[in-house]
Order: C-alpha cells, then sequence, then structure tokens
C-alpha cells in the first residue's frame, strides 16, 4: 500500500505570502537614515505609542507588582529550566588545539557576539515564553549586550508579563517597540544601544522579511514561517490526545500548517472525527485560527509501515514533530529532519513552547533538512587561529609555496618564500609549482 491522504492541505505555508519587501526596505532604509526620530514616527503609526522607547527601571520594578505571585514564579520556573538546557549546550562547545604537525599548533574558541537583539511578539498573543527563550539562550552564550524589544499597547505599553520575563532572563536595553522599527533599532544600535550582531525571535511577516533584509549584515536565527507541527501515531495512540496535540498547535494562526501521519487506518478516522469538536472548545479567536488552519493547511497521511512514516516525517521537516508510538529509541533512532522532536504521549509541544527547556524558536517551512533551532551557539561564532615554530615553516613554507604556484598565486607564493630565506639562510628548497 503506498502512501495515502485520508486529508490533503489545499494550501501551504507558503500560499498567499504578501510580498512584503518593498514596504519593510522602505521603512528600513528611512530608519537608518532618520534614525531614532524616525523610529518614534513608526511607533506612533503602526503601535500607536506617544511614550518612551527605553524601558526604565522604575517601569521595569512597577511590571514586577503587575505581575500576580503564581505567574512569577512560573516565568521563573520557565527560565530557569531554558537556562540549565541552554547551559548544557554551551559545555559541549569547548575550545580546543591539536599540533597538526610538529611544530604548527591550530586551534578553535568560541566568541560571543558583542551584542544581540531580542523580539518577543505582542499581538494577538503575549508571547511571554519567546522573552525566555531568547534572552536567557544570549545570556548563557556569553553576549555581553543584550537589548529585547516587544510591541506596546496603546497608552500602556508593554503588557506586564512580557516586561516582567524580559527583566528577569538579563535583557539589559528593554525598548517599546514592534514591528520593522523595532527590529531596525536593534540592528542599527539606536536609544543607546550597541548595533546587535544577531537578531533573534519570532515574529509576523513584517519582522520576518527585515530580518531576512538584514541577514548578511547581521546574523539571525532564521528565517521563519508560520508555526507547523506534525504527529505520528501508530493504532496504540490515544485519539483524543493527538486531536488535542495538533489543534493545539493549529490556533496559532490561520496558516499553521498541522499534520498527522498515521500507521493505522482507524485511529486516523477517529482523530479526524473528533478534531471539529476539539475546535469548537476554543475561545472565539483561537477557534477561527484552528478551524481556518485545519481546513486548508491540516492534512492527514496514512502509511504502511513505520518506516514509510520516517520518510515521509523527513520529506516535510516539520518544525515540531511528536510521536506517539511503541518503540521511542527506534523513532530517535531513524527520524532525522525536524525542529524539536517530542517522544512520547507524556510530553507534547506545548511543553516546549512554553517551559521544558529546549528552545521553541525553530525552523520552518522545510528548513530542518538543513538547520536545527535557537541555541547558545547561534550566539557565538566559532573562530579559528594557528601558531608556528620556525622549524615548522621547513615544510609547510614549501608546500605552500608550490601550491600556491600552481595556483598562479605568485604574492602567496613569496610569502612562504620570504619566511624560508630568513628561516634557513644558504639553504636551497623546491619552490616552483609541483607537477
Amino acid at each position: 500500500m503506498a502512501v495515502r491522504y485520508l486529508k490533503r492541505a489545499e494550501k501551504t505555508s507558503a500560499t498567499g505570502e504578501q510580498d512584503v519587501r518593498a514596504t519593510v526596505q522602505s521603512i528600513l532604509d528611512e530608519i537608518e537614515a532618520g534614525g531614532e526620530e524616525k523610529v518614534q514616527e513608526y511607533a506612533s503609526k503602526f503601535d500607536k505609542w506617544d511614550g518612551p522607547i527605553v524601558v526604565d527601571a522604575d517601569t521595569r520594578a512597577a511590571a514586577a507588582e503587575k505581575v500576580g505571585q503564581k505567574l512569577r514564579d512560573d516565568i521563573r520556573f520557565a527560565h530557569d529550566n531554558v537556562r540549565r538546557f541552554a547551559e548544557a549546550q554551551r559545555a559541549t562547545m569547548t575550545d580546543t588545539q591539536i599540533e597538526v604537525v610538529p611544530g604548527l599548533i591550530a586551534g578553535q574558541k568560541h566568541i560571543p557576539v558583542s551584542a544581540a537583539g531580542c523580539y518577543a511578539p505582542g499581538g494577538r498573543y503575549s508571547h511571554v515564553a519567546s522573552a525566555i527563550m531568547t534572552v536567557t539562550t544570549a545570556r548563557v552564550a556569553g553576549v555581553p549586550h543584550v537589548t529585547a524589544c516587544s510591541p506596546p499597547k496603546p497608552g500602556v505599553g508593554m503588557n506586564p508579563a512580557v516586561l516582567y520575563a524580559l527583566d528577569v532572563c538579563g535583557a539589559d536595553t528593554i525598548l517599546n517597540l514592534g514591528g520593522v522599527q523595532g527590529i531596525a533599532a536593534m540592528a542599527f544600535g539606536l536609544f543607546g544601544t550597541p548595533p546587535s550582531r544577531v537578531l533573534a525571535g519570532p515574529g509576523n511577516q513584517f519582522v520576518a522579511e527585515a530580518k531576512r533584509i538584514l541577514y548578511g549584515r547581521v546574523g539571525i536565527d532564521m528565517f521563519a514561517g508560520p508555526t507547523e507541527s506534525m504527529v505520528i501515531a501508530d493504532a496504540g495512540a490515544d485519539p483524543d490526545v493527538v486531536a488535542a496535540d495538533l489543534v493545539g498547535q493549529a490556533e496559532h494562526g490561520y496558516n499553521s500548517p498541522v499534520w498527522l501521519v498515521s500507521t493505522d487506518e482507524a485511529l486516523a478516522d477517529e482523530v479526524a472525527a473528533l478534531i471539529p469538536k476539539h475546535i469548537a472548545g476554543l475561545p472565539e479567536l483561537n477557534r477561527d485560527n484552528a478551524d481556518a488552519a485545519w481546513r486548508d493547511y491540516g492534512e492527514i497521511i496514512l502509511c504502511d509501515s513505520r518506516e514509510e512514516a520516517v520518510r515521509v516525517s523527513d520529506d516535510y521537516a516539520a518544525e515540531h514533530l511528536q510521536v506517539q508510538a511503541d518503540d521511542l529509541d527506534w523513532w530517535l533512532d531513524n527520524l532525522r529532519n525536524y525542529g524539536s522532536l517530542f517522544l512520547g504521549e507524556e510530553t507534547t509541544v506545548a511543553y516546549g513552547d512554553k517551559v521544558s527547556g529546549p528552545n521553541h524558536v525553530l525552523p520552518t517551512k522545510g528548513a530542518a533538512h538543513y538547520s536545527g533551532g535557537l541555541y547558545v551557539g547561534k550566539f557565538m561564532k566559532t573562530v579559528t587561529w594557528q601558531r608556528a615554530t620556525r622549524e615548522a615553516n621547513r615544510d609547510i613554507g614549501q608546500t605552500c609555496a608550490r601550491i600556491s604556484r600552481l595556483e598562479g598565486m605568485e604574492g602567496h607564493a613569496r610569502t612562504a618564500d620570504i619566511r624560508l630565506a630568513k628561516y634557513f639562510p644558504g639553504e636551497n628548497f623546491e619552490l616552483d609549482a609541483a607537477e
């Protein structure tokens, strides 16, 4: 039996994407030329915010008073988990050196970027978790200055819980800014901040496009698209749990793909029947998002074996991948392309999104074929170094000169020649191009 689609999506995450590049490029150009004054103009236009851009210490402290103790505890619990996981990642990134040949020592070291910019969305939902994921990870990486921004509400300012999370996680400067203007302010180093060398955090299509345009001039976490999630389930899975997990991710937005891959048709049929019931029980905004996402982007794919399910999953390269099937170790060993993997019914994407530790800023739209998600290494650069004794130049220098001349790069060859002549006066070397 070949792969069968019990439900095929009418659209993909790339369907209907607006061409916002010209608009975003224009805003970036204007802000780069006009600086802080132009940022404030756009903050007034798009965020309806005419208050201070930089959040001062008193406002930070006041945010904590507006957040209940239980929520403060929850934010700190999530922060601690994300921090511990990031610290474990950082511990794997060790500096090293090796004596390549006698007298020639080469090495590598990991250096944090000088400044990072972290974006926490604040549109339909207040993304406390994004504040935790980005700022905490940059801090653990050792970034000396972390700037963060999030959209303010008209006449109110940033969501207090988001502001509290940014403060707890260690943001040095916090800006009342959203959208392109927030990204531009961090990238260009406005409002007394150093220019951010890496930009991280999810956002709408304008935020994503601004990061894409700036990429190369600055580093970014990834090119982001709509949230997407896949569940692989076998006959032993609980259809009610599977349906809840798919709907839980579909509520992100009208264009958030969710996919079920199953090796059991009865399970797939039951999940299909349950999904509308789960959607109907959501609050209105969430319900509308999930309904549109399932209708236009949802898929149910039936496979005849777990090996076939792996092939389908690896082809999709989902941002989030849940496995609710027997023999979890087998799936861990065989699955290759995903942003983050959730093994077993006992864990779910929402845990990773909010609190469990691994980062929730993850590759979408097939980028998991070649990239993982946000981690401490995104805020660091791995550089190499070398040093050599004069004696090591005997072999290194001759070989370099010959290869350089073979390539026609005489200037390169002569930088080896001059050292050989200086370090080994009177000796003759074979320096012509090797045949």
